[in-house]
């Protein structure tokens, strides 16, 4: 496909400024920081997504990058050859490589394909279910060349319908508008049925939250599962039923799931009953922190709760209020969870680390007047791989007490 006329060689060349710590992107950090970069008028001048290559302070080349003059994470490195070529056939061998791993993961074509830096393809999520793919096109590069991307990505995969989903807060700290368009192919005539886990779930691609569904909590799913055999699970911030469905499908007794979402929660139903467990699955539509409240005051009691809450604290201004949230889900869950049975809590936030994560879910414990062993940390599972380098590109973190 041909390439946008300002994405063709040759690149303009863009400057370190000397404060700029050059040795950590040469070893791999990806993202160079407005204030680390020479902004002189060419540079501010530039298109946002704009491919260059990029110099260090004494003028060796380091590689090429995307700029964004607009945003605060003013480059983003695309490949440490400074004579790279970003195009189609770029694009695909980056792609081919994502999904050489994936295959090699899973039997059935339902996964993330790409994680954005960690995959080598800045700012791009991909979900993958089935023949369609969701991609986040989250950086200004990416959504510039988008109509490349697609063809890459069908040239490698094969698939035939591919979302656009332009929606999220990092699209918006790239100064991209919000839109949910087809790229390829017409839009699904309803959700789409994805395999997990042994359960069966709905994914709204065209409408629900972020591509539709999380594939990130795979393997915290199948794990719960297996605690929650022949018992009762409280699912809270259930999504489409995510913990509480694989649960049923690996001979929980009984599932509940709470969430605010009234479309979310008809999913999951729609997913029992593709299962034949609709008899054994109950959902309740509501706050879920007054939901919790609620529950306890009716004498419910769980052998399995996991509460998957939405980041709490997506930046660092947000983590002190956020860590608080967590420690109120951990106070209100606890008390729901029987004598010797088990409370999951997950935090998908960038600022608030593992540690002060389960710091506040510890405290959260404790004020409930529960006792509790950490028994299971979980992360993302390995269809979301971590760059070394980024502690963003691993925000999940799930943690299991025996209460």
């Amino acid at each position: 496909m041909t390439l946008p006329q300002f994405f063709e060689p040759p690149y303009p060349v863009v400057r370190l400024s000397p404060k700029a710590e050059a040795r950590a992107i040469r070893h791999g950090f990806p993202w160079i920081y407005a204030g680390e970069m020479v902004m002189d008028r060419r540079t501010s001048s530039l298109l946002p997504g704009s491919f260059a290559v990029l110099e260090d302070s004494e003028r060796r080349p380091m590689g090429v990058v995307t700029v964004n003059p607009q945003s605060k994470i003013v480059a983003r490195v695309l490949d440490q050859d400074p004579a790279a070529v970003i195009d189609e056939s770029w694009i695909a061998a980056r792609l081919s490589r994502a999904l050489a791993h994936r295959e090699a993961l899973y039997d059935r074509p339902f996964y993330r394909l790409v994680h954005a830096e960690a995959d080598g393809l800045p700012g791009v999520v991909i979900d993958r279910m089935g023949d369609l793919a969701v991609v986040q096109p989250n950086a200004a590069w990416s959504e510039a060349m988008l109509g490349v991307l697609v063809a890459a990505l069908t040239r490698v995969t094969g698939i035939s319908q591919v979302v656009k989903n332009g929606s999220g807060r990092a699209r918006a700290l790239e100064g991209l508008t919000e839109e949910i368009v087809m790229a390829l192919g017409t839009a699904p005539d309803g959700p789409i049925e994805v395999p997990m886990n042994g359960a069966t779930y709905f994914a709204d691609v065209m409408g629900g939250q972020k591509t539709g569904l999380f594939f990130d909590q795979r393997p915290n799913h199948a794990f719960a599962a297996k605690l929650a055999r022949g018992g009762r699970i409280l699912d809270v911030f259930s999504h489409v039923g995510g913990f509480g469905l694989a649960a049923l499908a690996n001979g929980a007794e009984f599932a509940l799931c709470v969430d605010a979402s009234d479309s979310a929660l008809s999913l999951a139903r729609a997913g029992a009953e593709n299962m034949g467990v609709w008899e054994r699955f109950e959902r309740r539509k509501g706050d879920a922190f007054e939901e919790l409240e609620r529950l306890a005051a009716e004498g419910q009691r769980f052998d399995v709760v996991v509460c998957d809450p939405p980041a709490f604290a997506p930046s660092k201004n947000a983590l002190d209020a956020g860590l608080r949230a967590y420690e109120r889900i951990a106070r209100l869950a606890a008390p729901l969870v029987k004598d010797g049975g088990y409370l999951g809590l997950c935090s998908c936030s960038h600022a608030a680390d593992l540690s002060k994560f389960r710091a506040a879910s510890a405290r959260g414990i404790g004020r409930a007047g529960r006792r509790g062993q950490i028994i299971w940390t979980g992360f993302a599972g390995p269809d979301h791989p971590t760059l070394p380098h980024l502690a963003e590109s691993g925000y999940l973190k799930t943690l299991f007490f025996r209460l």
